[in-house]
């Protein structure tokens, strides 16, 4: 290892293999290769998911419920996403829906779990959150006369001050959204002990996790999340977003859709036609993260990968700390 390299215990992190599939690191600016250092705004895209969303486009697509081979391999391929997204996040596969992004579906779930909210009620978010994660809320509280309600940062640590939390927390909260990693800081915040809290009172715990699932695994039955939300361009996939919602609440709610959309979930929350292409490139993202590391089922090997991740990534920093 050369002195330009971070010296770590993770010597078996195959980081030659890992660079090779990704293309645009072959990039050169200038005659000298690329660093891409805007990981908070997105990811570079793996091998994997461009062939996947190539492959899709090349074979021959179509929409859903055709009687016809096409429009059922893209069934095939949707179910498959659905169950790689459920491996992600710690959810069933039923309870996964797919979108844009992720701010077009916090505000389509907004609007949905609020329907019957109104004056009395109170939200509450933080003021680490990225605008995805606050305008949806924000409107919706303004359109309802809902009371909005804020947790603090604590200047100091540059983390979220839950030392008033109970009292921000109450009786009358219906719903409490945090983000599981700051994309502006890097802070990682403490969502196991909001969600206790927010269980506590009653209230429902959404989590936009799409700063954290590029990092470190997001279980959302394992922290009590009631909904977690993230994209994949931000964990070396395409532009699709993903929301996984608690069945008992996913089964509850009553999106805006048009009248032939399904009423079941996780289609319900699903406008128009999806991104097919692009869920076959979520699939292979979900796969890369999953090659990181060992074990007999996916969830294992994410989770294993995971690790895999969280040490080179402190290495790395370590690196950089002493330079």
């Amino acid at each position: 290892m050369s002195e330009t390299e971070p010296q770590s215990s993770v010597a078996t992190f195959p980081i030659t293999k890992v660079r090779e599939q990704f293309p645009a690191l072959g990039r050169n600016y200038r005659d000298k290769p690329v660093a891409y250092l805007d990981g908070p705004g997105g990811s570079q895209v793996c091998k994997g998911a461009i062939d996947a969303v190539r492959s899709y486009m090349e074979r021959g697509g179509a929409n859903l419920h055709g009687q016809f081979p096409t429009s059922r391999e893209t069934e095939a391929l949707i179910d498959e996403a659905r169950a790689a997204a459920a491996d992600l996040l710690g959810s069933k596969k039923e309870e996964d829906a797919f979108g844009p992004n992720m701010t077009t579906l916090t505000f389509s779930i907004s609007r949905a779990i609020a329907r019957e909210w109104g004056p009395g009620d109170e939200i509450v978010l933080t003021e680490m959150e990225h605008n995805a994660n606050v305008d949806p809320w924000l409107a919706v509280a303004k359109d309802k006369g809902l009371t909005v309600r804020w947790i603090p940062v604590d200047t100091e640590t540059l983390t979220l001050d839950l030392s008033n939390l109970d009292s921000i927390i109450n009786d009358r909260t219906r719903l409490v959204a945090v983000g599981a990693a700051s994309n502006a800081i890097g802070a990682v915040n403490d969502v196991a002990t909001v969600s206790a809290m927010a269980k506590a009172k009653g209230a429902l715990v959404f989590v936009d996790a799409v700063h954290a699932v590029p990092h470190f695994f997001v279980d959302r039955e394992a922290l009590g999340i009631d909904i977690v939300t993230c994209s994949a361009y931000k964990f070396f996939g395409p532009h699709v977003g993903i929301a996984c919602i608690r069945k008992e609440v996913f089964e509850q709610l009553k999106p805006y859709k048009v009248a032939p959309a399904p009423d079941q979930i996780p289609d319900c929350l699903e406008t128009g036609t999806q991104n097919h292409e692009g869920m076959g490139g979520v699939i292979a993202a979900v796969e890369f993260i999953a090659s990181l590391g060992g074990g007999e089922t996916r969830r294992e090997r994410l989770e294993s990968g995971y690790r895999a991740i969280e040490a080179w990534e402190n290495s790395l920093a370590d690196f950089m700390r002493k330079r």
